[in-house]
């Protein structure tokens, strides 16, 4: 791992990246102190996967699934997954055409 001056990496922000991309992440700092890694995801699992354990958001909607679940509220493996089989049963259920498509008249 590389570490790198902020002046420096945003004097030179394309070369880091294909450093980056090369060699792995770049730790930037600013007056010694660590305040930010430039890294290049391999997929876009990998940049998924950074943007939501980075997310107040979605680390609070855990937080409180969390929360249900001790309290006893969760669902066990088994109704979750029959709820998630009756979900796409009516998901599919209400994109199905309710008629046959009409056929082209040949001219």
């Amino acid at each position: 791992m590389r570490i790198a001056p902020l002046a420096d990496v945003m004097a030179r922000l394309s070369a880091y990246i294909e450093r980056c991309a090369a060699e792995g992440p770049i730790v930037i700092t600013r007056s010694g102190k660590a305040v930010a890694v430039l890294l290049a995801p391999v997929e876009y699992d990998d940049l998924e996967g950074l943007l939501l354990a980075r997310s107040p958001r979605f680390q609070g909607m855990l937080s409180r699934a969390r929360d249900s679940i001790k309290s006893g509220k969760g669902l066990s493996r088994g109704d979750f997954w029959k709820a998630v089989a009756e979900r796409d049963q009516d998901t599919s259920a209400a994109t199905e055409p309710t008629q046959p498509p009409k056929e082209k008249e040949h001219e």
